[in-house]
Formats: C-alpha cells, sequence, structure tokens
C-alpha cells in the first residue's frame, strides 16, 4: 500500500514537474485544474520542490508565478520519468498477462458476456486481452470517470449495470477494486459475478 501511495506522489510530482517546465506564468489554482488534483495538494508540492532547490519562482502581478525548473529539477524531472516508464511497462505486462489468464478462464466455463467496470489505464489493457477471446463486452461502466466514450462504447453511471444482460462483471480499476466492489454490492450485485486480477 504504502508502495501504491509513493508511486501515486512521484507520478503526481513529475506530471507538477512537466508542467513547470513549459516556463509559463502560472498560478497554484491553475495547475489544480490542469492536474486534477487539490489545490492545498499543489501548494503542498510546490513547497516541498522549493524547498528541495528542484524549482524557483519569480513573481508576475496579479498572483501569477512563473516557476523555473532548477538543474536539479531537470535532474529529477529524467529520474522520475524513467521510474515511470519502468512502472507503467511492468504494469502493462502484468495486467496484460493477469487479464488474458482471467477471459481464458471464463470463456473455458462458458461465460459469454462481460461488462467492464471502471476505466483507468488497465482498462485499456484489459480491453486488449479480450480481443483475443470470443467473450462479447456488452457495457463499459463508471461512476469517476471524466471521459465519454471508451473504444466507441458510450460509458455508462455504475447504477446501469443491472439493466444490462450479461454473466460477468469484469473490474478494470486495479485503484479503486474495494471501492467498486462496495459500489457494486449496494446494487445487489452477487460478489461471485465480479471478476478482478489482483492489485500488484
Amino acid at each position: 500500500m504504502n508502495e501504491k501511495t509513493s508511486n501515486g506522489d512521484s507520478y503526481q510530482s513529475l506530471l507538477l514537474l512537466e508542467e513547470i517546465s513549459k516556463e509559463e506564468p502560472v498560478s497554484q489554482r491553475e495547475l489544480s485544474k490542469r492536474l486534477g488534483i487539490a489545490l492545498g495538494l499543489v501548494n503542498s508540492y510546490v513547497k516541498n520542490m522549493i524547498s528541495k532547490g528542484y524549482i524557483r519562482v519569480t513573481s508576475f502581478p496579479r498572483n501569477r508565478y512563473n516557476y523555473l525548473l532548477t538543474p536539479k529539477g531537470i535532474t529529477e524531472k529524467s529520474r522520475l520519468t524513467y521510474q515511470h516508464l519502468h512502472y507503467f511497462t511492468n504494469l502493462y505486462t502484468t495486467a496484460r498477462r493477469d487479464y488474458r489468464e482471467l477471459f481464458d478462464k471464463l470463456e473455458r466455463n462458458g461465460i459469454k458476456r462481460v461488462i467492464f467496470c471502471g476505466v483507468d489505464e488497465v482498462a485499456e489493457i484489459a480491453y486488449l486481452s479480450l480481443q483475443e477471446t470470443d467473450i462479447e463486452l456488452v457495457g463499459v461502466a463508471d461512476a469517476e470517470c471524466d471521459v465519454k466514450l471508451f473504444f466507441g462504447y458510450e460509458i455508462l453511471q455504475i447504477e446501469d449495470i443491472n439493466g444490462i444482460e450479461c454473466d460477468r462483471v469484469v473490474l478494470t480499476s486495479l485503484k479503486r477494486q474495494k471501492r467498486l466492489i462496495e459500489r457494486l454490492g449496494t446494487l445487489g450485485v452477487r460478489r461471485d459475478k465480479i471478476c478482478i486480477i489482483k492489485a500488484s
């Protein structure tokens, strides 16, 4: 769990450093909007990076600041980029294998129709793995997704799952497995109908 938190923190740090590397005047409120994280968290990240010598600040009128990467910040950005490339390569390899094994097992057990629940970076990997089987994807649902479509499927609200005929609900978010299982449970979806892969 600590490793996941650390991965999340370092990924947010990388995104912030990437925004700052554009060298344009920007407020912390704008950074908060661009990155989709709380303003207080942006403030905390910025203070931390200034204290570590990764960025320096020059002020502009009207509460705008120019955050500039220092040489130390450029080095840190490169390190984080490599770290996350390595992380996502491992994630892809592991999730691809695990979803393929899951779908092969479902297919052997006569499962024909599945719904994906949860859309994040592993949902696309699950979709690629599903294409190698004869199982039909009959719906995609997520309560917290900003996009409207997933490979041509309209992303439905989780409540809509009960109106779709399917054999299994496949969780396709590793980050929100517990929340999604609880949400599906409140909707009356039996636990034995929900399929997951283990979050590594």
